[in-house]
Parts: C-alpha cells; structure tokens; sequence
C-alpha cells in the first residue's frame, strides 16, 4: 500500500488541490509506521512546493 500511496501522490503532483485530497486518502489506510515514512517522502519530495499541504495533512492524521 506504501509503494502504491507514492505512486499516486507522484502522478497528481501537478494539482494541488488533487495532491491534497489523495495525501489524506491515503493516509486513511496507511499503517502508522508507514504514515511517518510517507511524510518524510512526501516533505523530500514535493516539499518544495506543497509544504503546507502536507504539513496540514499530517496534522491532521494526529489528532484522529
């Protein structure tokens, strides 16, 4: 499920509002020690651009 999260979070890169809605998606179904390798990937790799995106998403995912 890990390597398939990173394949779609790559493939929506190009919208921000789709990155979004697929990031907490997947984070729904993701095992709490794959979430924390999720949000090093994802803050390695589009960092850069959607940081805040993530940063919310992830924040999100705590307070379930």
């Amino acid at each position: 499920m890990f390597e398939m999260s990173k394949k779609i979070l790559e493939k929506v890169s190009f919208d921000r509002a789709l990155f979004n809605k697929e990031l907490i998606k997947t984070l729904r179904w993701l095992k709490p020690d794959e979430k924390m390798l999720l949000k090093v990937w994802c803050l390695t790799n589009f960092g850069h651009v959607y940081k805040d995106v993530i940063m919310e998403a992830f924040r999100h995912v705590t307070k379930m």
